[in-house]
């Protein structure tokens, strides 16, 4: 099964930008929807952004107009574009299909929003 690998994260500003990583272990053209979710400590972790094989994408009300999501099949990569970023956005941001699956959990990308 496909196993997904988050990189990117770092400390950022409010109001700034960052871009995080995903890569698969595998190909994900078989992959129907890959999903960016994320966990602050002493929070439950919680959806961010989905992105289907078609490219439809779904996102949080959170983070919409400031989030977006994108895949690329042929890299087995995704990615979350992170814009005017809050500090309620820190958090440690991870990768999965929708809905998750409890075994494709990797170790996260730590995203921190100074204020």
């Amino acid at each position: 099964q496909v196993q997904f690998v988050e990189s990117g994260g770092g400390l950022v500003q409010a109001g700034g930008s960052l871009r995080l990583s995903c890569a698969a272990s595998r190909s994900i053209f078989s992959i129907n929807t890959i999903a960016w979710y994320r966990q602050n400590s002493g929070k439950q972790r919680e959806f961010v952004a989905g992105i289907a094989s078609g490219g439809g994408t779904t996102v949080a009300d959170s983070v919409k107009g400031r989030f977006a999501i994108s895949r690329d099949n042929v890299k087995a990569m995704a990615y979350l574009q992170m814009n005017n970023a809050k500090p309620e956005d820190t958090a440690v941001y991870y990768c999965n299909i929708l809905p998750a699956d409890a075994r494709r959990w990797g170790q996260g990308t730590q995203v921190t929003v100074s204020s």
